[in-house]
């Protein structure tokens, strides 16, 4: 199979969301905007069937969620929180300094974070999302999450971050009191992490109104093994990404259609043992299994889809993944499988979806930072460049410009 042909059988392109869909999102949005916190009680009622006298969560609770999970949960919390940090120090961006030029960077001033919790709890989103932003040096961080019960472990690892402000808030009507601000819930610069199909939506909407980190859909990866690989570890590697979401797709290729077939097989005999099959057999439906016929075939599926995750799994990974152009994280072998990158690897696991990776990239500690040049012009060098400025000043008849450059070279 070649990369036309494989556009063509798969359909990777994803149809855009529905008019309804964004009038009841933007609805939802000008709701927010005009009445604030008391929409966001009604949708809360609506939505979530939460009946909430305040939506800020108090700092005790955070304490007694960090007391009440086990210790060794404590330790992997603060064992992961360590290592996203000294990931996300070794590739924060510097000022430059020669003199004439200065580059410098600043933290964004107010952060939004929503963390997912309709359905189950993530921790791991917290640590992906707020330990980059403070190591940014981010010094006020507001997180929204649809996580009602006490005591739980989201809770736990806000407050291992040392975040204060959360609130029990969630879908598009939390994303648009970050973009407007409420009585309770504050006007944020920007906002970032992971959601439902909803607060995407939201985020899409907001755009401009405050910035917003990416707009992600549904997980995807694509795996491409070779005849070496170990069948389970595929297997679950598949049933991962599966357990996700029913809408998530995983595209599993090789050069060899027995390897296929043989996982395919596999799947099958494993797929009604494991606990979340329901959503698994769902997401199923979403996989995609191709023998492709090169390598320069692979790469170039892999550049045009540009996966949420790609996991190379073959003897000649090494020379795969050097011309690997547009992925949103890319996997290296038996011992680097996706989830390890869900939770522990260092690199967030907030990463674009749906060929966004083709101009995109993952969530990262530099996405909180804004940056701006110093301009010290010594007089010999504007002596140098003037001259040119003042010709194009001329040519497009901006008088004031030409006369502003002039004055200074008299």
């Amino acid at each position: 199979m070649n990369v036309a042909e494989f556009k063509s059988t798969f359909g990777v392109e994803r149809g855009s969301a529905g008019f309804d869909d964004y009038k009841g999102v933007m609805e939802i949005i000008e709701q927010v905007r005009t009445d604030g916190d008391r929409a966001l009680h009604d949708y809360t009622e609506q939505f979530d069937n939460q009946t909430l006298d305040t939506f800020k969560v108090d700092k005790a609770a955070l304490k007694e969620s960090y007391d009440a999970i086990s210790d060794e949960e404590r330790e992997a919390l603060q064992t992961i929180k360590q290592r996203i940090e000294q990931y996300q120090e070794s590739i924060k961006y510097t000022d430059m300094d020669n003199g004439e030029f200065q580059y410098v960077y600043h933290p964004i001033e107010k952060v939004g974070v929503y963390v997912p919790g309709g359905t189950a709890l993530y921790p791991s989103s917290v640590l992906m999302t707020v330990v980059p932003a403070l190591a940014a040096g981010v010094k006020e961080i507001h997180v929204v999450t649809p996580t009602f019960e006490e005591n739980n472990i989201t809770f736990a690892a806000l407050y291992i971050c040392g975040v204060e402000n959360v609130y029990t808030v969630g879908g598009a009507q939390a994303i648009a009191a970050l973009a407007y601000g409420t009585e309770t819930i504050p006007k944020v610069d920007k906002i970032v992490g992971p959601g439902n199909y909803y607060v995407a939506l939201a985020k899409r909407l907001l755009f401009g109104e405050v910035g917003i980190d990416m707009i992600a859909g549904p997980s995807e990866i694509l795996i491409y093994v070779d005849e070496s690989v170990h069948i389970d570890a595929i297997v679950y590697d598949l049933f991962a990404q599966a357990e996700h979401d029913v809408n998530a797709r995983t595209f599993l290729i090789s050069e060899d259609e027995t390897v296929i077939r043989t996982i395919e097989d596999r799947l099958k005999q494993l797929m009604d043992d494991q606990p979340r099959s329901d959503i698994i057999k769902g997401s199923i439906k979403n996989n995609h299994y191709a023998v492709v016929d090169s390598q320069e075939a692979l790469i170039g599926m892999i550049n045009h889809i540009a996966p949420e995750h790609v996991s190379i799994q073959h003897r000649d990974a090494d020379r795969i993944i050097r011309n690997i152009r547009y992925a949103g994280a890319v996997f290296n072998g038996y011992y680097s499988p996706e989830a390890i990158g869900d939770y522990a690897a260092g690199p967030s696991h907030v990463l674009p979806t749906d060929k966004t990776g083709r101009f995109s990239h993952g969530l990262n500690v530099n996405d909180f930072l804004t940056s701006h040049a110093v301009i010290s012009l010594e007089k010999s060098t504007y002596s140098e460049i003037a001259g040119p400025a003042k010709t194009i000043a001329r040519r497009e008849q901006l008088d004031a410009h030409y006369q502003s450059l002039h004055i200074r070279t008299e």
